[in-house]
């Protein structure tokens, strides 16, 4: 479920507004600057579509978003269980760990959710906007937007990604990151 929840950065335990509403997710997002949409496929994907087929599926708007925003590179990023991997677990929660902490970029954040769920943490003008992506939803944050991101503990998701450049994903993490005192993926699921 695709959900936005407002707190102050300084009193996680308070919630300013919960919703899943998507109009009103999209109105609180434009208050800071961040684009949410939502997308359809041409045509229904199979659960195991491999890049390619994703990629073709979401081509027009691909293509759109590629051109508006001077994006040249598209990517695939995909977090599955890997239940016969006697490595995934690990290697599942040290991927998780590395984007818990507050970062930037020194570009636009664009991330369109084709399967499964993340939470982008949103720390602007004294709030943290806790936005669940789920199968559908584009979301684009502006460049140097303080922020972090939570696969859950059991990560299972796939998104398209946008950059203009090849190290466009590469982050600046900063000092004092206040997200460990914020609800994770699984607490903002949990209590839906």
């Amino acid at each position: 479920m695709t959900l936005l929840q407002i707190m102050p950065e300084g009193a996680p335990e308070t919630v300013r507004l919960r919703t899943d509403d998507l109009d009103v997710i999209r109105k609180e997002l434009l208050k800071i600057g961040v684009r949410f949409e939502r997308w359809h496929a041409a045509h229904r994907l199979p659960a195991d579509a491999d890049d390619s087929t994703i990629l073709r599926a979401y081509r027009s708007h691909i293509d759109h978003i590629s051109a508006e925003g001077a994006y040249r590179l598209v990517d695939i990023a995909r977090m599955t269980p890997a239940p016969a991997d006697p490595d995934w677990p690990q290697r599942a929660r040290t991927t998780r760990e590395k984007f818990l902490e507050e970062h930037v970029h020194d570009e636009d954040v664009v991330r369109f959710f084709v399967a499964g769920a993340g939470c982008f943490y949103l720390h602007v003008s004294g709030q943290v906007h806790a936005m669940v992506c789920t199968a559908g939803d584009l979301l684009s944050v502006p460049s140097r937007t303080v922020h972090w991101f939570d696969m859950g503990a059991r990560p299972d998701f796939t998104a398209i990604c946008f950059f203009q450049e090849e190290d466009g994903w590469v982050g600046r993490f900063l000092p004092d990151s206040i997200s460990a005192r914020f609800p994770t993926l699984d607490d903002l699921l949990a209590t839906t």
